[in-house]
C-alpha cells in the first residue's frame, strides 16, 4: 500500500465505518458513538473551508462544535463546581483581616 495525502483519510473513514459496526452489532461502544458525529461535522467544516467553501464550512464547522460542546456539558459542570469548592476552601483559609 502507498502512503500519499488521503491515506490518512482514508484510514479515519474507515476507523469511523467500523465504530459504527460495531455499535450496531452490539459491542459497548456507544459512548464513543456519540462523539463521532459531532467530530466529523467538525472535521467536514474544515475541509470545506479549505476548500473554498466558506459560508457552508463555517456553519458546518459550528453546528459540530455546539454539538460537541453540549456532549462536553456535564464535564464543565462538575470542573465549574470543582473550582467553585477550591475558591471557597481559599477563602475560608484567609484570615479575617485579609479580604
Amino acid at each position: 500500500m502507498k502512503i500519499n495525502r488521503n491515506s490518512g483519510w482514508a484510514l479515519f473513514l474507515i476507523a469511523c465505518g467500523a465504530l459504527i459496526l460495531l455499535g450496531k452489532m452490539g459491542f459497548g461502544l456507544g459512548h464513543l458513538m456519540s462523539y463521532l458525529f459531532p467530530i466529523a461535522m467538525i472535521g467536514l467544516g474544515y475541509i470545506g473551508i479549505r476548500n473554498g467553501s466558506k459560508f457552508f464550512g463555517w456553519a458546518i464547522l459550528i453546528i459540530g462544535l455546539l454539538a460537541l460542546l453540549g456532549k462536553f456539558s456535564g464535564l464543565f459542570a462538575i470542573l465549574i463546581a470543582a473550582g467553585l469548592i477550591g475558591y471557597g476552601v481559599t477563602l475560608l483559609k484567609r484570615s479575617p483581616g485579609t479580604y
